[in-house]
């Protein structure tokens, strides 16, 4: 009876941890979506209005009673990324213009049935890819010549259906170049989150070295995998920056700003990769029992700390060019340590240095002037 007392607490316990655990992730994921709808609000609302007015002149300068497509226009145009605004408007208007057109002419010549439509799809679309046009552009001029070899009661409407297209595109472009300015300030958000991210792992391995945990350091090695996600966002972030000051002349001051946060993506990337390196060694070192000099594991934990200043600063939308100093002094206290006779304890001091490079880049210098900085080793 006490051992199927003892099983059935054990379930119970096991249950209640199950149930709290997935009440964690459903808050989690609640604000991860909540945050996903607050960062496109901007854009939500912009689609909608623009689509309402497009609609709206469509009706009053034609006189057109559903011009649907040119509220579907404005959305397809405007999207929901600030990205590759320009291209998109012209993908879709040269799409619906071929599409529009050859669906017309073919419904004159030979009418509406099966293998009309294969034909105009198969025409409209490689006539569209043989000018040169990206997918949006072929698939919308696939679309439209079917649209209008299938719906249109008339020639006219076709052509009605056109023009829709062109006052939908012509005003979406007109309202991109109105941009907020989130999408410049993102970049800088997202880099202070990977080099914070950066801050946190350095901190945990040289935790994991200190206490020759083997589990810890395996834990430090899965973070920093799993960093490779913030790259990427930051990747599209500073994208996107860049398309809203190239073509918004509201915005083309901060040009010279978005284009040094873009540039920031190599040694970013560098300094992710070589902690990622440097975390495997201190899981390979702890494995084999390598006495790590505290000096070592001091020269990680001042790395994090100035990963913490770094994240700061960009959190404040400033470059951490007065993080340089400090990057100089751990770069020189490097060169002074006494190598060891482990390999993992040289490659960990190999990496330390070459992050300090990575990280300099970020306070502005390139990559031979970072190199300068830190000295060969005595």
């Amino acid at each position: 009876m006490d051992s199927e007392a003892h099983s059935l607490q054990r379930l119970k316990l096991r249950a209640f941890d199950l149930s709290d655990r997935t009440i964690r992730r459903g808050e989690a994921s609640a604000v991860r979506r909540i945050e996903r709808w607050r960062q496109r609000a901007f854009m939500i609302i912009q689609c909608s209005v623009t689509a309402g007015v497009a609609w709206l002149l469509a009706s009053l300068l034609l006189g057109h009673q559903v011009p649907y497509f040119a509220a579907a226009a404005a959305i397809l145009v405007l999207g929901l990324a600030y990205g590759q605004r320009l291209r998109r408007g012209v993908d879709v208007a040269i799409g619906v213009t071929v599409g529009v057109t050859l669906g017309d002419i073919w419904l004159l010549l030979f009418g509406a049935g099966v293998w009309q439509v294969v034909a105009v799809c198969t025409i409209a679309m490689s006539l569209a890819t043989l000018v040169g046009a990206g997918p949006l552009m072929t698939t919308q001029a696939g679309a439209q010549s079917i649209a209008v070899l299938v719906m249109a009661p008339t020639f006219k409407y076709g052509i009605d259906r056109g023009l829709d297209a062109a006052i939908g595109c012509s005003l979406a472009l007109l309202v991109a170049t109105v941009a907020p300015s989130g999408p410049l300030r993102k970049p800088a958000v997202v880099a202070a989150k990977v080099v914070a991210g950066m801050a946190e792992t350095l901190e945990a391995a040289a935790d994991a070295l200190a206490s020759k945990d083997e589990e810890a350091a395996n834990a430090v090695l899965d973070r920093a995998r799993a960093a490779e996600k913030d790259m990427a966002t930051f990747d599209v972030a500073a994208a996107e920056g860049l398309e809203v000051v190239r073509y918004s002349p509201f915005r083309r001051r901060h040009l010279s700003e978005a284009i040094a946060m873009s540039d920031l993506h190599a040694p970013l990337d560098s300094a992710s990769r070589n902690i990622r390196v440097l975390v495997r060694r201190c899981v390979v070192a702890v494995w084999r029992g390598a006495d790590v000099p505290v000096a070592y594991q001091d020269l990680i934990r001042r790395l994090a700390e100035i990963c913490r200043f770094i994240a700061h600063e960009f959190s404040e939308h400033r470059f951490p060019t007065a993080a340089r100093d400090q990057l100089r002094e751990i770069g020189e206290a490097s060169a002074h340590l006494q190598l060891t006779h482990s390999i993992s304890t040289v490659v960990i001091l190999a990496q330390v240095r070459s992050i300090v490079a990575d990280l300099i880049q970020l306070t502005g210098m390139n990559y031979h002037e970072a190199r300068e900085l830190i000295p060969d080793m005595d």
